[in-house]
Order: C-alpha cells, then sequence, then structure tokens
C-alpha cells in the first residue's frame, strides 16, 4: 500500500478494522533511493471516533507527518525514535528525535503515546535517558508518554506514567 491509502478488513463476529497507510520519510530529502519507501499505519476499529492506533513508522518530522497527526483522530500513538544516524552520512537524520516527538504530539494530542524504535542498534544516536528527560520536561507529553520495559505487561488505559 502507497501512503494515504486505506483497506478494511472484515471478521465474522468481529468489529471491522480500517487500515490506512500514513505517509513517511526515512531520512533526509531525497534519501529514499538509499533509505527505501517506508509507511506508517493508522488502525481504527469500526470506524468509530478517536479509536485509532498510529504507528508513525521509521520517520522523521515532515509536513507531510505534521498534516496527518493534525487531521487523524489518535487514541494510542506508537512513536518510533532514536535520532537514527550513520557515520557515512555524518549529521543527517534517519528516525525522529524526541524534540520532534514533543511536536508531533502536541499535534496528535493522543490519549496515551508509547516510544519504541529507540535502543538496540549502533545507530540510534539519542540515548533514552535524553529522550526520557525532554518528553517529561513537556507537560503535554509527560501526560501521556507510557515507556514500556520489555515482557512486562503494560496497561495502556492506566493513568500512571511508566518509565523503564
Amino acid at each position: 500500500m502507497a501512503a494515504g491509502q486505506t483497506t478494511r478488513l472484515t471478521a465474522l463476529g468481529r468489529a471491522p478494522l480500517t487500515i490506512t497507510t500514513t505517509p513517511c520519510r526515512h531520512g533526509p530529502p531525497l534519501s529514499r533511493p538509499i533509505a527505501g519507501a517506508v509507511i506508517g499505519f493508522a488502525i481504527s476499529v469500526d470506524d468509530r471516533p478517536g479509536s485509532a492506533v498510529w504507528v508513525t513508522g521509521d520517520t522523521v518530522m515532515t509536513r507531510a507527518l505534521r498534516r496527518v497527526a493534525r487531521d487523524l483522530d489518535v487514541d494510542v500513538l506508537i512513536l518510533h525514535l532514536g535520532s537514527v544516524h550513520f557515520p557515512m552520512t555524518g549529521p543527517l537524520r534517519y528516525s525522529m528525535n524526541s524534540r520532534e516527538a514533543v511536536d508531533l504530539l502536541a499535534l496528535a494530542r493522543p490519549r496515551v503515546a508509547v516510544p519504541v524504535h529507540y535502543d538496540g542498534w549502533s545507530h540510534f544516536a539519542e540515548p533514552v535517558r535524553h529522550a526520557q528527560k525532554v518528553l517529561a520536561a513537556d507537560p503535554g507529553s509527560r501526560s501521556v508518554i507510557r515507556w514500556l520495559r520489555p515482557g512486562v505487561p503494560t496497561d495502556l488505559g492506566s493513568s500512571e506514567p511508566v518509565t523503564p
């Protein structure tokens, strides 16, 4: 699917799921031949307002991403971070950093946001502790962020912030 396309999944006895692909850019302008095409996904249940789970995908902040954040009615935002850098491309980034995440959260206004894709690989340039500090310093972000602990079930309905 290309960004902006929608498909609907149905199953007997289940509410239908609507999946809409959202735009991503995995790097600076003109990086697609190197980084490849990427998309995010917004999944909503039965087209109910406020039911969307949005997986941003591997992306930097772009105008198209800002537009989606303003227009989508997000319940849970799965937020790809990490500020990916590669030695051969210098300071160019291939995924969002925590400051961009604060901006995206202000636009999307999700009930809950779950940071993912921020550690475990050598090309993640923003330490998780730094991302936690930046997101905790912003009142709007602090109230919605839920950091997951690997292997530990987390209730996303809880109002308690979780840190790893």
